[in-house]
């Protein structure tokens, strides 16, 4: 596949992905929605069909729709390292259009929203209890599941190209879907699993840098790079995990 193609792809999935996730959070916070008050179950629902979503419709780059992914698959020698940049090119662009999408479908609502400072959660994840190394390796687990699921799921098969053709049936993406809500209901209390830094940046770079909300809050950039790192981990060492199995 050249490289245009990856990141078209790539650019599309993620920005489905990222507006129907942020999209469910939005619904969920903002005053004057069907969906305020949701509640946890809602938004890692939410969540798990967006991955669905944006990995249906991005299937002939592989779906990858996460850096950390990709790497992990670099490492694991499914994914040509020199695709690797244009991935994550696509994948962080398709955030921040996935999420100035989030803002235009919810623009009245952010603007009678009685707390705008508090709106960066809506777009990225923060801790419930800072600790740097404990939030690093909430977010490390997270991914190291995902990504761990990725490679030794039957699901995930790479194509004569090179190209992981992870869930190319039904199957397969509601397999990553239930994985992720998983993930999200089992670990996402601590920090909101991030397990993807294209997910976290992305919205936080439009958040700080395009949307224009009045009276917002900062985007916390001292936490900003633990989103980013953790899955990074994960994903190598599910990936270091895969090349010593007997698989």
């Amino acid at each position: 596949m050249s490289a245009g193609s990856i990141f078209v792809w790539e650019t599309i999935g993620t920005a489905v992905l990222i507006l129907l996730g942020t999209g469910v959070v939005a619904n969920h916070v903002l005053r004057n929605t069907n969906g305020n008050g949701g509640g946890a179950l809602f938004i890692n629902i939410g969540w798990a069909f967006a991955v669905f979503t944006g990995a249906s419709v991005s299937a002939q780059s592989g779906a990858h729709l996460n850096p950390a992914l990709t790497v992990g698959l670099a490492v694991a020698d499914k994914t040509p390292w020199g695709d690797v940049p244009v991935y994550v090119a696509g994948q962080l662009l398709g955030a921040i259009i996935g999420a100035m999408l989030t803002w235009a479908t919810y623009k009245l609502q952010f603007d009678a929203h009685d707390e705008p400072q508090n709106t960066l959660g809506i777009f990225s994840t923060a801790p419930n209890i800072r600790s740097v190394p404990w939030n690093l390796v909430t977010e490390i687990i997270g991914t190291f599941v995902l990504v761990t699921w990725v490679l030794l799921s039957p699901a995930a098969q790479v194509g004569d190209d090179g190209v992981p053709q992870f869930g190319n049936s039904a199957l397969g993406y509601a397999g990553v879907a239930f994985v992720v809500l998983v993930i999200g209901t089992s670990l996402g209390g601590p920090t909101g699993y991030a397990i993807n830094p294209a997910r976290d940046l992305g919205p936080r770079i439009a958040y700080a840098f395009l949307m224009p909300i009045r009276n917002k809050g900062r985007a916390d950039w001292g936490y900003s790079w633990i989103p980013v790192v953790g899955p990074f981990v994960g994903a190598t060492l599910a990936a270091l995990l895969y090349l010593v199995l007997p698989v």
